[in-house]
This record gives structure tokens, C-alpha cells and sequence, in this order.
């Protein structure tokens, strides 16, 4: 179990560094057009290593291929593309507090269509990280909180987010005989032609041939680390320990981001710091390692 937790923090810090790549490279190519070269690299290493491995089973494709397209266009496509058109019309606090949900109605769609309850441990570990979350993008401010507003780009980003969850869930429930590398070939290789087609029709800011190299750089970044690793380790981790407790480790996302933008001289805040340790000791919590027992707290290496 270490190894699944430790692909987790790996997709939480790929992503986070995912934030920081995509805004730059947005400066060249348009968000569907950025969405569809980083999955269409990605998906081509991944049917790559499929055919490297000789795991390309025909069956599987012809049994699973209606669920491969409805995954690879809710869980690739609609996520990136009503999450990057949400944020042009909200704020970055919006949308990361609107993301930080991810793990609760990760828990409640998996509660109501997998019928995984939801413990106790679970649900304190869910309020700690959330709690984290919102402490960090807002430092500690409630009148922040308080002029939170739901507007076109909230409403984007709040389906983007149902999307994610989703797909997970969903994966879980339809997908019970195909490989974490299979969902994630084929969903990526559904999503990548929507997102192909969606780019034809959206033109970029400058021609391909101005792009800078650093950009290609971060398209390069995002399709390896982010959509190659980052998918594969979801989906193994979704696979072994469930969608509920996966999903937690998406809150460390934004502390990630955070920890980065410290990196280009960003001041650290008491608040920022406070909500770290908070959103650490939700996944603590959720996945067992921190447990509490007549009032102690105690340090466990059962995973």
C-alpha cells in the first residue's frame, strides 16, 4: 500500500506543477488546442506501452468500448475543457475552493452509485482536508469566503469537477475487468480526439511555427509526467484502495502549487502554513496512517 499512496503524492505533485505549465503555454496555443497536443502525445505513449507490453487484448476493447468512449469524454474531455473555459470566467480562489471538493463528492457519488459507505475516519479526514484547502487560497480570510459568488465560470468549473469524480467512480463500477493501463489508454484516446476536433475550431495566438520551445516544453511536461504517469497512477490507486480515499490526495494539489509559486518568491502566511498541515493530516486520517483510539492518537504502518 505504501507504493499506491506514494503514486498518489506523485499525480498530486505533477498536477500541482500542471497549473503553473498551463498558464504559460495558454500565451501560445488556445485552451483546446494546449488540451489537445498534451493528450494526444500522451495518448500515443500510452498505446505505445500497451503494445510494448503486448497487453492490447481485442476482447477487452469490444466489451468495454462504449464504456472506454463514455469515460474518455467525461473524464478526459469534459474535465479539461469545462475546467480551463470555466477558469477564464471566475477567479483562481473560486476554482481551486470549487476543486476542493473533489474528494466529498468523489465519497458521495461512490457512496450513492458503488454503495461504499462512508466511515467516520473518512469523513472527518474529508472535512480536515477541506478545511486546509480553504484556509490556504483564502488565508484565513472569512470575508474572502463570504464574497464568494457563483457565477458562468463557478457553475464550468463545478461540472469540470463532476466530471473528474465521474470518471473514477464510474470506472470503478464498469470497468472491473480492464487494467488501470487500459481505462487509461483508451479513455485518453477518446478524449484526445474530441479535444483534436474541439481545437480545429478554436484558433491559437500565435502560429505554430512562433511557439516558443519552453512552451513546447510544458505541453512535453504535461503529456508525460501529468497524462502518462499522473493517469496511470489515478487509476492503479482508484483500482487498489477505492475512489473515496484516492480522491484526498487531490486536495494536496493546490499545496503543491503553493509550495511552487514559494519557489518564485511567493511570502508563506501563518494561514497558508496552518492549512497545510491540515490538509496533511486529512489524508493522514482518511487512509488510516494517523488513528485515534481512547482519546490517543497513535502512528500506525499497517499499509
Amino acid at each position: 500500500m505504501i507504493k499506491i499512496y506514494a503514486m498518489l503524492v506523485g499525480f498530486a505533485f505533477f498536477t500541482g506543477a500542471t497549473f503553473n505549465l498551463a498558464k504559460f503555454s495558454l500565451d501560445y496555443f488556445s485552451t483546446a488546442s494546449a488540451a489537445s497536443w498534451r493528450f494526444g502525445m500522451a495518448a500515443f505513449l500510452m498505446v505505445l506501452i500497451l503494445g510494448l507490453q503486448k497487453k492490447i487484448r481485442w476482447s477487452t476493447i469490444r466489451s468495454y468500448g462504449t464504456a472506454y468512449t463514455i469515460l474518455g469524454v467525461i473524464g478526459i474531455f469534459g474535465f479539461n475543457v469545462l475546467f480551463f473555459f470555466g477558469m477564464k470566467y471566475t477567479s483562481s480562489l473560486n476554482g481551486a475552493l470549487i476543486m476542493a471538493t473533489n474528494p466529498l463528492l468523489t465519497s458521495i457519488l461512490a457512496f450513492f452509485i458503488l454503495k461504499t459507505p462512508l466511515t467516520r475516519r473518512q469523513i472527518i479526514g474529508i472535512l480536515f482536508a477541506l478545511a486546509g484547502v480553504i484556509l490556504v487560497l483564502t488565508q484565513g480570510s472569512w470575508e474572502i469566503i463570504q464574497t464568494l459568488s457563483i457565477s458562468v465560470g463557478d457553475f464550468l468549473v463545478l461540472m469540470g469537477n463532476l466530471c473528474w469524480a465521474l470518471y473514477g467512480v464510474l470506472g470503478r463500477k464498469y470497468l472491473k475487468e480492464s487494467s488501470s493501463l487500459e481505462t487509461t489508454t483508451y479513455t485518453m484516446v477518446v478524449g484526445a480526439i474530441c479535444l483534436v476536433l474541439l481545437s480545429l475550431f478554436l484558433p491559437s495566438p500565435q502560429p505554430l511555427g512562433h511557439v516558443a520551445l519552453a512552451a513546447w516544453g510544458a505541453i512535453l511536461f504535461m503529456a508525460v509526467f501529468t497524462s502518462v504517469l499522473g493517469y496511470l497512477w489515478w487509476n492503479k490507486a482508484m483500482e487498489m484502495i477505492g475512489a473515496g480515499k484516492a480522491s484526498l490526495f487531490f486536495n494536496l494539489v493546490p499545496v503543491v502549487t503553493l509550495f511552487l509559486s514559494v519557489m518564485t518568491g511567493t511570502p508563506v502566511y501563518i494561514s497558508q502554513l496552518s492549512g497545510t498541515v491540515l490538509v496533511i493530516s486529512g489524508v493522514l486520517i482518511s487512509t488510516g496512517i494517523i488513528k485515534f483510539k481512547k482519546g490517543q492518537r497513535r502512528i500506525s504502518a499497517n499499509i
